[in-house]
């Protein structure tokens, strides 16, 4: 795959080069969600959780949180356990910007900040920025001992970076090309996750159809969130 990559990058990289200046120009900018990004709810055992991550956590392209990911895994969340929870997303962020994030993060609250289970939204972002395996690798094993150390080790749950060949907002090669590297930055987060045995990487079956993007054709729509939320509450509750 990464040969299929390299390949691909020196045959086409005025293409690539040129498609990608286009799409940032001509790119759907659309706003985060609005709404509250912690709180509380449900009832019974407690459960302390962090959503952290990029734009797709952020809830880009949906009008509330409510109906974002991080809204509809709570609600989900909710019919089982007392979920006291936070979202830590922004848009733009890659792992290094995840990174310190938490730090900031950790740093505001100035105490150990206790949680049960972290979901992480990453990758997409160190993608676009040609992040090699080696780096990101690196990135994610800085990440897992941050939370490790200053957040009480909780469970960890990837989100796997997505098929970045069906963004319909990609033009043909340079989404293949996304996609292919999405799959080499796959592989580094799952060859990694083999060490922590806390930690897991999700991954959805679901085909990425036109209805689960966003308006942009480049961030999960409400219906995609829903399915995104069924599936990291499925792999929590069954933890």
């Amino acid at each position: 795959m990464t040969i299929r990559w390299l390949l691909l990058t020196l045959l086409c990289w005025p293409l690539l080069w040129w498609q990608g200046k286009r799409v940032c120009k001509l790119a759907l900018r659309l706003p985060e969600a609005a709404g509250r990004r912690s709180g509380m709810l449900g009832n019974g055992e407690s459960l302390r959780l962090l959503i952290c991550g990029d734009s797709a956590a952020a809830g880009v392209g949906i009008e509330q949180q409510q109906q974002a990911f991080s809204g509809q895994l709570v609600e989900l969340l909710a019919k089982q356990y007392q979920v006291n929870w936070q979202l830590a997303a922004k848009t733009g962020l890659d792992s290094i910007g995840l990174n310190n994030l938490l730090h900031q993060l950790y740093a505001h609250n100035n105490a150990v900040y206790r949680l049960d289970v972290v979901v992480v939204s990453i990758g997409v972002n160190d993608v676009t920025a040609r992040r090699s395996k080696a780096e990101f690798k690196q990135q994610i094993r800085a990440l897992l001992t941050r939370l490790a150390t200053d957040f009480t080790n909780p469970y960890v749950l990837f989100s796997a970076i997505p098929p970045m060949q069906d963004f319909t907002a990609l033009p043909s090669p340079l989404n293949y090309w996304l996609g292919l590297k999405a799959s080499i930055l796959n592989q580094a987060l799952a060859a990694e996750l083999k060490h922590w045995p806390k930690a897991q990487m999700v991954n959805s079956e679901t085909p990425l159809t036109t209805d689960l993007l966003a308006a942009d054709g480049f961030h999960p729509s409400a219906k995609g969130s829903g399915i995104w939320a069924q599936m990291l509450a499925q792999a929590i509750l069954s933890k």
